[in-house]
Formats: C-alpha cells, structure tokens, sequence
C-alpha cells in the first residue's frame, strides 16, 4: 500500500516501506535505534500499540486519550506517537456520525480507537462486549454506554461498528443465513436499510457481517477500506504529502 503510494507520486527512489518483526521483550530496545538505521517512521501492530505510546517522546493528545499509538515518527533523536485508527475510521464513513446512535461490538484495542473516534465525531455510542465489565470499563471511560446481549436491538442503530474478530476465521462464515453471526448479539434479519456496517476485519473475502448487511440493503464499510485510510494518515504525517488514496486502495485489495 505504502509501496504503491510512493511509486504514484514519484517518490519511490527516495522512499521505501518494509516489515520488521519484533517480539514484545525487543521493542523497547530496538525501535530507539530504527532511525540511525535510516527510518523516518513505523507503522505498529498488536501486540506493540500500547508500548509504542510508552515508549513515545512525544505523544499526540489522540494518541493519549486512545492509550495507544499506531504511528511513530523519528525525528533527531525523539520518537513521536500518534494513532490513526480513530481518524481512519471517520475517514471511511459515508458522513459525519454527529447526532446517530452508533453500537461497537468488542471492547479490545481497535474498540477503543472506534469509541474515541465516534463519541468525538458527537455520536451517541453503545458498548457490548463478551466480557460485560470490559465493555463496562471501556464506557465508562469515554463516557459511552455498556449494553447487555438483550438490549442490543441492532435495527435501532445508525451506525455498527464490529471490532471483535468474529469474521476472521472464514470456516465458520456461511452462505449468507447468518449462523456466522451467532458469537455476536445482533441477528442478520434485524439489518436494515439506511444503516451503516463497518466490520474491522480485512482478511480476504468478504465477512458474514458485511454480506448480511449488505443483503438487506445497508451501507458497508470494509475493514481494508478503513487500513487504507489509516494508512493515508500515516503516510501524510511521515511525508507532508496528500496519499494518492486509490493507488493505496487498489494496492491492498490485490495483497
């Protein structure tokens, strides 16, 4: 994706983009010396984001209010944290989520970024999690609202986010019945129309979630299409530059 950016833009001789595998106990010893190996900036993943913002100089106010950092920037000797996820998220939406109700499945990492993003986009934001106090917890902080499986009336709801990984393993996914739904509290019949479904998984294919809505004639937001602008975010704070957006998008739909 950021391979492809570069190459649009003609910048592809000066930058490049690559993966750095990194157990936990490496981290903190390893990312302080990525720019005298001549880095400007990573890109970090589960299980790195947090100790990415521990470890962070600087950090952005998102970045602190999330509890995690996505995005690191090296500049003479400081490491700056920020995340894009909160932003990637609006970014995909087909409109602003001031003033609709909006459900989040989870309450991990990626949930946190989507509750920060949508109570700040002034959305009325609901929490279910599998683990009650979790979500209860992660409510409370944000000043969201933690609902149990029965009062999660997903026809009820403008905006549903999944950030739990239910939809990730495609052998419990089904020919469009919605039996791959059932570790989550919302039913493929209670979709509707007029409805927006951002499901944050981006493995290949599409998820029971994203197919049921889609059936039923509601607005589907995939989880590639929410990396991409993640990563245009990232790719603007590292080069100053506008994201060539559809290069970046053609790019990840063919890994």
């Amino acid at each position: 994706m950021h391979g492809a950016a570069f190459e649009a833009l003609g910048i592809d001789g000066e930058w490049s983009y690559g993966a750095i595998e990194l157990a936990p106990e490496e981290f903190g010893r390893r990312v302080p010396e990525l720019e005298a190996d001549g880095y400007v900036g990573a890109n970090v993943t589960v299980p790195h984001k947090r100790a990415a913002l521990a470890i962070s100089d600087d950090a952005s106010e998102v970045a602190r209010a999330i509890g995690a950092s996505n995005t690191l920037s090296f500049r003479e000797g400081r490491i700056h944290g920020e995340n894009t996820d909160a932003a990637g998220l609006l970014a995909s939406l087909p409109e602003p989520p001031g003033g609709k109700r909006a459900l989040v499945l989870g309450a991990g990492g990626a949930a946190r970024a989507v509750v920060w993003g949508l109570k700040n986009g002034d959305a009325e934001v609901e929490i279910w999690n599998r683990t009650a106090e979790r979500a209860e917890e992660l409510a409370l902080h944000f000043g969201a609202r933690a609902v149990t499986a029965g009062e999660c009336e997903v026809g009820a709801y403008d905006i549903v986010v999944n950030a739990t990984s239910v939809g990730m393993d495609r052998s419990t996914t089904t020919d469009g019945g919605g039996a791959g739904l059932k570790p989550l509290p919302i039913a493929a019949d209670g979709l509707r129309a007029n409805q927006v479904v951002v499901d944050l998984v981006y493995a290949s294919g599409e998820t029971e979630l994203a197919r049921a809505a889609r059936e039923r004639g509601a607005t589907v937001v995939g989880g590639l299409e929410v990396l991409v602008h993640q990563g245009a975010e990232s790719f603007r704070i590292w080069t100053g530059l506008d994201p060539p957006l559809e290069a970046m998008r053609e790019a990840a739909k063919s890994t």
